[in-house]
């Protein structure tokens, strides 16, 4: 691990099942008011999710928060792979 943090800006539309953009910033200042401009220009749209995540690494944090970068066929597939599994 190399001691910094990168911080990553996320917007994620439910409607269209997709990561709309995002954005990596190693300074937490410059992060936080991206997450706070993000915030403000979705405010009065609905179906998106606005997320400021840090870690270590890009991958790490496609690792934990992956249903992210998953496009909507993907995680159906997913999805339906899972709960055959489960039957």
């Amino acid at each position: 691990m190399s001691g910094k943090t990168v911080h990553v800006l996320l917007v994620y539309s439910y409607a269209e099942g997709k990561l709309m953009s995002q954005q990596e910033f190693s300074d937490r200042r410059q992060a936080t008011e991206a997450y706070n401009a993000a915030e403000e220009a979705f405010r009065e749209k609905s179906g998106y999710e606005i997320v400021l995540v840090g870690s270590d690494s890009i991958q790490t944090i496609m690792q934990t928060h992956g249903h992210y970068f998953m496009r909507s066929d993907e995680r159906l597939f997913s999805e339906l792979l899972t709960s055959s599994l489960d039957s």
